[in-house]
């Protein structure tokens, strides 16, 4: 699958605030990338690089064939950009609005403004002026104008800040939607749920690049991997016993669950079953600890600033 986004040593500074520091990533067709990071880590520095608005420092980035610092105009025929704060005219409907939007680009402005009204669910609301519409719709509206010129990659800058949880969901559904047909999606974000439901991979962002990997490798590449036995009670004896065999490396307990730590996950974990019901133990069930994904950002964060990158 073809490379839709690439940067190379990608750096900006402001006077002396370095925002971007030797980005170097890579972003495949067809995947959302998950920009994450606190607020001031430079997410909406890197976007705005990327989409053309400003140029960096140092480096360069390429989007869909496209190098950014060279060819602004060409590159925003092909992405579209949702900001954090997207601007529209109040007293215009909302087909007003599209269409004037629409006029920027070679398209068939009626057919596109009619479609993503519908795909947005604002098409009862089409005629309405915009000061009547609330955040969540006018965000919807948003996602629609980067949309109505067909573009090959997406930025979404915070698309959800602000949101009721109705209408965060809402532009969530829509942009599993959007990769569902094969888009490119980059997405800044500082909420975890977010990154975590929607990417594909995520990097994790301060400034510099922290790791980039998908949630399930950065889990196992800081924890190691623990197995999760609900008992119908704990037992002393049990516990000490479970301890006491040579593949077990360590025993937590947490109400009536034992977190296991073995040798060989995968190896091990049958015998460990095997062993404890021996033992009489009343298993209820067996799963692997999952650690979420803010267990994950403030485990690298931490040790970012111990390495005092």
């Amino acid at each position: 699958m073809g490379l839709m986004i690439e940067t190379f040593g990608l750096t900006r500074k402001f006077a002396n605030l370095t925002a971007v520091e030797d980005l170097s990533i890579q972003v495949r067709k067809g995947e959302i990338l998950g920009f994450l990071g606190p607020n001031g880590a430079g997410k909406t520095t890197t976007i705005r690089i990327l989409s053309g608005i400003i140029a960096p420092t140092k480096g360069h980035a390429v989007v869909a064939g496209i190098r950014t610092d060279k060819a602004a105009e060409s590159l925003h025929e092909v992405i579209g950009l949702l900001t954090e704060s997207p601007g529209f005219y109040q007293r215009l409907n909302a087909t007003e609005n599209l269409l004037y939007f629409a006029g920027f680009y070679d398209i068939d402005v009626g057919t596109q403004v009619d479609k993503y009204l519908k795909l947005m669910g604002l098409w009862q609301r089409r005629t309405d002026k915009l000061e009547t519409f609330s955040k969540g719709m006018k965000q919807r509206l948003a996602l629609a104008r980067a949309l109505l010129h067909n573009p090959k990659v997406l930025f979404l800058d915070e698309p959800t800040a602000g949101l009721d949880p109705e209408s965060a969901q809402e532009v969530r559904k829509l942009i599993r939607r959007l990769k569902e047909e094969g888009r490119t999606i980059f997405l800044s974000t500082h909420n975890l749920e977010e990154a975590e439901s929607l990417c594909d991979r995520i990097g994790l962002f301060r400034t510099k690049l922290i790791a980039l990997d998908s949630p399930k490798n950065l889990r196992n590449r800081l924890f190691q991997r623990q197995v999760v036995v609900e008992l119908s009670s704990i037992d002393k004896e049990l516990v000490e016993a479970v301890r006491n065999l040579n593949f077990v490396q360590q025993v937590e307990i947490e109400k009536t669950q034992l977190i296991i730590e073995l040798k060989d996950f995968d190896k091990n974990r049958p015998e460990l079953v095997r062993r404890i019901v021996q033992r009489g133990g009343s298993i209820q069930s067996v799963s692997e600890k999952k650690h979420s994904l803010e267990e994950i950002y403030l485990t690298l964060i931490k040790e970012e600033k111990e390495c005092g990158i």
